[in-house]
């Protein structure tokens, strides 16, 4: 994939675009060292090119900025609501439409292919949800099970309504998560996937971009067929054996990006790739979650030698930086508030668009390492000798942005459906999401 500057759309700044594969390049921008953009740059190993690159594009562009007072008051809020709400990577696995492996893990256990398999093609599909029909009946959504063990049905919207539909369509016996079937024109024709992401009835429009993601099917699909074995529990097999059981959260999260042109969440900026990657991290994040043992000292089946899961940052999509900014951790000029009130659209690569995204990430970084301070105040307090037993690696662990992360989507939902305030913290007027149509989130 290469990517070109494209012409700004009326009131926003410089824009830039994704070019698929076979379309040609219509320019070449390079950087300040006279190198092509196009070539991505290697990073070493444990060093995330998302935090490095968003660093500079948040200087760069100027527009959106972290704010450390609120950086600090959140932190704390943070930091107890998690605590208070045993907020943990298992957690992950009390999502009623969730498939779960079965434990103890063993890699012969059919349940840890069938996880890995959904988890893909789930994350395959993670983007683009928002409607202009937001809290209104009509929405986009899909009916079935409230889940697995549930008989009640109910109409899952946003993210859920594509988890819904994968459920609904493997419930049906339709092989979704079967790569060697949805990358097959014959297989699994159109007509078919429509099926699958078909709307509930009171619903008057479909999921978006449903042309993008069948492509995207079709490529992933045909890339685990032909050099995976057919399915991605055959890619985690070559990146064991790549890394000799010793590859870390971070080096999947490469791996992936490098594969799947799908995945390869980057934008050029005067000259320079900036790395978001939002679904490759999400992706590794999920199976994190999904496979992380019952004990907590025991190492994890994925990552033998250990996740690193730290190095991972946040995922840079709309729905976290809108909390953000209501629990100003980032801040927005005028100018950009004004974008979001009155709906404006922000092209994928925009310098407004790219500048939320890049903001959130350095600014969740902030709130960690932010909490690691609290965590080391408490730690070096006389009546803390329990904690200060804790290794160093637990308590990076309980602050990682993966699960601030998580925990954000999760209050900005509560939030969005008024389940929840955050009273106890200072905050500001919650704006509409940025409204950006892409593949990326």
């Amino acid at each position: 994939m290469t990517i070109v500057l494209s012409p700004s759309p009326e009131g926003c700044s410089r824009a830039v675009k994704a070019i698929e594969p076979g379309q040609g390049v219509a320019s070449k921008a390079t950087n300040g060292n006279g190198h092509s953009s196009s070539t991505r740059a290697p990073y070493p190993d444990g060093v995330n090119p998302v935090l490095e690159t968003s660093k500079w594009a948040v200087g760069e562009i100027g527009l959106v900025r972290p704010n450390e007072d609120g950086i600090r008051s959140a932190a704390t809020f943070i930091h107890e609501q998690m605590q208070r709400e045993a907020y943990v990577p298992r957690t992950w696995r009390t999502h009623p439409l969730h498939i779960c492996p079965a434990e103890p893990f063993s890699w012969a256990e059919p349940s840890t292919h069938a996880c890995l398999n959904w988890i893909f093609l789930i994350s395959s599909l993670n983007f683009s949800f928002w409607s202009e029909l937001e809290g209104q009946e009509g929405r986009y959504g899909v009916e079935w099970r409230q889940g697995w063990n549930s008989d009640r049905m109910v109409v899952h919207k946003g993210y859920w309504s594509l988890v819904a539909a994968i459920d609904r369509a493997l419930e049906e016996g339709i092989p979704i998560t079967d790569s060697t079937f949805y990358a097959s024109e014959i297989r699994c024709p159109v007509p078919l996937i429509e099926h699958v992401f078909r709307p509930a009835a009171r619903s008057v429009e479909g999921i978006p971009l449903l042309e993008e993601r069948i492509r995207i099917l079709r490529e992933v699909g045909s890339i685990l067929s032909s050099e995976y074995g057919g399915s991605f529990c055959g890619f985690i097999d070559v990146f064991r054996r790549r890394y000799e059981n010793r590859g870390t959260a971070l080096q999947l999260v490469k791996m992936i990006a490098d594969t799947f042109p799908s995945f390869r969440d980057e934008h050029v900026y005067e000259g320079r790739r900036v790395y978001i990657w939002k679904r490759a991290q999400i992706l590794v994040a999920e199976m994190w979650a999904a496979f992380y043992p019952e004990d907590a000292s025991a190492p994890h089946p994925l990552f033998p030698a250990g996740p690193a899961i730290h190095e991972l940052t946040m995922f840079a999509d709309y729905r976290v930086p809108q909390i953000l900014n209501h629990l100003r951790i980032i801040s927005y000029p005028p100018s950009l508030v004004n974008m979001l009130n009155t709906r404006t659209p922000l092209p994928s690569g925009c310098a407004e668009e790219l500048s939320i995204r890049a903001a959130s990430v350095v600014a969740v970084e902030d709130v960690r390492n932010e909490i690691l301070k609290i965590i080391a105040a408490v730690d070096n307090a006389p009546s803390s000798l329990e904690l200060r037993t804790a290794t160093a690696s637990d308590r990076t662990l309980a602050v990682s942005s993966v699960l601030i992360d998580f925990y954000l989507w999760d209050l900005a939902k509560r939030c969005e459906s008024q389940v929840e305030d955050v009273g106890r913290v200072q905050s500001s007027k919650m704006l509409p999401t940025h409204r950006t149509r892409s593949i990326w989130y």
